[in-house]
């Protein structure tokens, strides 16, 4: 059976941060483990783009919603495609087959009476999109959620007989216990349905941006909830009530994750509208904790979202998709802090991994011109067997969604194999003429690393393919290496570059400007600016970032040639600076940008349409100072 799996639909009300991220790559890291163990697995993300927040928003921009809608949604799809996300679709709540299936999900639950009309009285979080009844509420006027105020609502409304579902809800927990994952969620959630359901208020009539009632109700005032709406999104790319070629049947082995902020809606009134529709439930829903900053709950106000995306261009994807997903366990909240990130990288991908690819190429290469062949391991024996039982054990900790745990553990087989080399000292057993014991050492060396690289797919997939380039394995050894737990007897290697170099915390700034206007200087601190003219001799792309190049210029005879690491490889190709004469502040400390000095910092402007343009001068000389 082919399986499905979805990362919520990203509301389009902000650009994305790191809680997006997380869960993006944690449903990424689920498809790639399915493929790995032979199973077909489609991804599912996209953006929830209607709702009154939405209408606001747009119109403090001076923008139409469907405007403000396609720029933000854009920006999510935009870095998805960035971060190698291997989806298969990305749904827009504004799509026209969309809307086409949210309308026929209406109609056939109006048509199987759980649809009718009456009148909410309660409290609306605009920040949520949610209705609260008093009880729900903090002091009787905060959202329990976002804790924000809520408005007090009396309208007009369709109404879902969700307390219709109460007692099958329960039944279905009941008869499948794990379907929430961690199992403590489960509770919560059946301990909000046995506290007694209402049922759902599922349209608006306030504001117009979302989609409308199906014509058969010719009912113009109302909209449908944007809740409704976007749990819709994961079926109507499959073809439901639309045009698209059927795949309905991928929904029989659905897995949802999502934040467990969202969990409420994925878990109760999810499962409601699709038993209304007759439709198959979820085989799993994941719930993930938050992310704080350095134990703060991130907050625009505050200034403290981290964009992935400087993250990743600060110190590479693959790091950051190493660290999300072996800070945490599944489930509980995390911490992000740079420091920890750095000291994460530096101790298992540096000194652990990339230290062993770095010794086994350096011996073989050394001893055995990088060939190797070994029919015999038995003075290995032990630490063939513990590589074996740790290998064993890591699929119930993917299938437990526990992939810190999976990757503790993995991490033990890389440990031996360093272990083993401090251990039986190959260079001392070279000078014995112990040649056949160190190819022995050298072989099962590669096939841990051959082991550990197809284990490491699923988490570091350009990581991954690297090693196995380098040991010349591929995903048709994975029967062979993993399942049948086979030892490889000849390896031809290949050089790779270090795989994951020393990095250094970077000093990027999370915080929003309030205002286009920074705080005043003096005339002597901007004195001590050393700004420069420059001519670019050299310009590269630097590798694992798409923002990044690294210029050579030459600031003149009395300064010399200084390197600078700037941030416009979207702008510039690195022709169209070669000889271009820049501007530079030649005087700031020198830091690393993705483990590569940076001595300035070249100047630019951002124009009307958000794109960097260096401050360029002409006929000047290089060195002549600027102000």
């Amino acid at each position: 059976m082919v399986k499905y799996v979805t990362t919520p639909i990203y509301y389009v009300n902000d650009v994305p941060h790191i809680g997006h991220a997380y869960t993006t790559i944690l449903c990424d890291m689920f498809k790639r483990y399915q493929t790995l163990k032979g199973n077909e697995c489609l991804l599912l993300t996209g953006t929830d783009e209607h709702g009154q927040k939405i209408e606001n928003s747009a119109k403090s921009r001076n923008k139409t919603p469907k405007e403000y809608a396609d720029e933000v949604s854009f920006k999510f799809q935009n870095l998805w495609n960035k971060f190698d996300i291997a989806y298969d679709y990305f749904v827009r709540t504004t799509n026209e087959a969309h809307d086409s299936g949210v309308k026929k999900a209406f109609e056939e639950m109006y048509k199987n009476g759980d649809i009718y009309k009456g009148h909410y009285e309660g409290n609306y979080c605009i920040s949520c999109e949610t209705f609260f009844t008093k009880r729900q509420l903090i002091d009787n006027r905060f959202c329990p959620d976002c804790k924000k105020e809520t408005s007090p609502l009396k309208e007009e409304s369709y109404f879902f007989r969700l307390s219709k579902y109460e007692k099958k809800l329960l039944d279905w927990y009941k008869e499948n216990p794990n379907i929430i994952m961690p199992l403590h969620k489960r509770n919560e959630v059946i301990k909000f349905i046995e506290g007694g359901l209402s049922d759902l208020s599922i349209t608006r009539s306030g504001f117009k941006w979302g989609v409308s009632l199906p014509p058969f109700i010719d009912d113009s005032r109302h909209i449908i909830y944007v809740w409704l709406d976007a749990l819709l999104s994961y079926i109507t790319p499959l073809g439901y009530g639309n045009d698209i070629p059927n795949k309905m049947y991928l929904f029989n082995d659905a897995t949802h994750f999502v934040g467990k902020d969202i969990l409420r809606f994925h878990a109760i009134y999810w499962p409601a509208f699709l038993m209304s529709l007759n439709l198959p439930l979820p085989k799993q829903i994941y719930a993930h904790g938050w992310w704080t900053i350095e134990g703060v709950k991130m907050s625009k106000s505050i200034g403290n979202v981290v964009n992935p995306d400087d993250i990743v261009n600060a110190y590479g994807l693959e790091v950051m998709r190493y660290f999300l997903i072996r800070e945490v366990p599944f489930g509980q909240d995390g911490d992000f802090s740079h420091k920890a990130l750095v000291d994460r990288a530096n101790s298992d991908l540096s000194d652990t991994l990339g230290n062993l690819v770095n010794r086994l190429l350096g011996m073989s290469e050394k001893y055995f011109d990088l060939n190797l062949e070994s029919e015999s391991f038995d003075y290995l024996k032990n630490e063939i067997e513990q590589v074996s039982q740790i290998i064993k054990s890591l699929e119930s900790y993917m299938i437990n969604m526990m992939p810190h745990k999976y990757l503790e553990e993995l991490w033990k087989i890389f440990d031996i194999a360093n272990v083993s080399i401090a251990k039986y000292a190959p260079w001392e057993m070279m000078k014995s003429d112990k040649t056949d014991e160190v190819q022995a050492l050298l072989v099962f060396i590669s096939n841990i690393l051959s082991k550990g690289a197809l284990l490491l797919y699923p988490i570091l997939p350009h990581t991954a393919r690297e090693m196995m380039k380098c040991l010349k394995v591929d995903f048709s050894s994975y029967n062979k290496l993993i399942e049948n737990d086979e030892l490889l007897n000849k390896f031809s290697l290949t050089k790779i570059p270090p795989l994951f170099p020393k990095l250094e915390v970077q000093n990027i700034s999370t915080a929003e400007e309030k205002s286009d206007l920074k705080d005043k200087v003096s005339i002597d601190q901007f004195s001590k600016l050393d700004i420069r003219v420059g001519r670019v001799i050299e310009a590269l792309e630097v590798k694992n970032s798409n923002k990044l190049l690294m210029l050579k210029i030459d600031f003149g005879a009395n300064v010399g040639v200084k390197q600078i690491v700037s941030g416009i490889a979207k702008y510039y190709s690195p022709n169209e600076l070669q000889d271009m004469l820049v501007c530079a502040i030649i005087n700031l400390k020198p830091t690393k940008l993705m483990g590569i000095l940076s001595e300035g910092m070249v100047l630019s402007a951002e124009d009307s349409e958000g794109a960097l343009r260096l401050i360029s001068v002409d006929d000047i000389e290089a060195g002549s100072k600027v102000g």
